[in-house]
């Protein structure tokens, strides 16, 4: 497994967050773009971490960090006393990797320490055997159910973990009642479809928050989940309407590894 490290070289004036997991310092620092704060009153990420239960002392590892979403506030968060691993990188199943490489690179201060693995189809060595307190990915089960690598994908984030370790996920949710097939292309996961797939490579589920969970979204759109906010994958069509809706009802688990 080969991990890329971005190096400090010299001592960088970061937030140094409590115990207490006060989110307030990383959520309001210079790291973050003004396009990903606007979408705090959709994804909650205090909450969401709260809930997953993260603190500054843990190795984590992202998984499918995307664009870095989630990277702006868990590798200054851990960057001190903790460990962040992201997950996905470099891989041709990543579509952004070279622009989030280019993000890490780019802000020393803040991802100098984040460090990287392969992740995708055939991709598995996420980090050392064992070694990690939490496994987290965001809106991303979709993507490895499709691919029809999920199983393995799940597994994957059973051998990083210590036994007890965490695992976390947000998926878009789709309703129990609609058809499975629409899992195959909608971009929605039912939760039962999760928590099989969790409790298959060894995990049991201990919680289940609604704090990303949408009343008024649907579930049944023209372009699936990419219909809303914030891709408006039918561009201008219906926009109003969509925005009103806002971002996707989503399942967030918490999910741990037996020992």
């Amino acid at each position: 497994m080969r991990l890329a490290t971005f190096a400090v070289a010299a001592v960088l004036a970061v937030p140094v967050l409590a115990a207490t997991a006060d989110w307030g310092p990383i959520l309001a620092g210079p790291q973050r773009s003004a396009e990903n704060r606007a979408r705090d009153p959709y994804r909650h990420p205090a909450e969401t971490l709260a809930f997953f239960g993260i603190t500054p002392t843990m190795t984590v590892v992202e998984v499918s960090p995307g664009g870095g979403w989630y990277t702006e506030l868990l590798a200054p968060y851990l960057r001190d006393r903790g460990r962040y691993i992201a997950a996905g990188p470099g891989t041709a199943t990543e579509t952004a990797a070279p622009k989030f490489m280019a993000k890490l690179a780019a802000d020393p201060a803040y991802y100098g320490k984040a460090t990287t693995t392969a992740f995708g189809k055939g991709k598995y060595d996420i980090a050392p055997a064992a070694s990690a307190d939490a496994v987290l990915t965001f809106r991303n089960i979709h993507n490895f159910y499709i691919g029809g690598y999920a199983p393995d994908a799940f597994r994957a984030f059973a051998a990083a973990l210590k036994p007890g370790g965490i695992l976390g996920i947000e998926e878009h949710r789709l309703p129990e009642a609609m058809p499975d097939a629409m899992q195959n292309s909608s971009g929605y996961m039912k939760q039962s479809t999760v928590v099989k797939l969790a409790t298959d490579a060894g995990f049991r589920l201990v919680g289940a928050s609604p704090v990303n969970a949408n009343p008024k979204d649907t579930h049944d759109y023209p372009k699936g989940v990419w219909t809303l906010p914030p891709t408006y994958q039918e561009g201008d069509k219906d926009r109003a309407r969509y925005a009103a809706i806002g971002e996707s009802d989503r399942m967030t688990l918490k999910f741990v590894k037996a020992s």
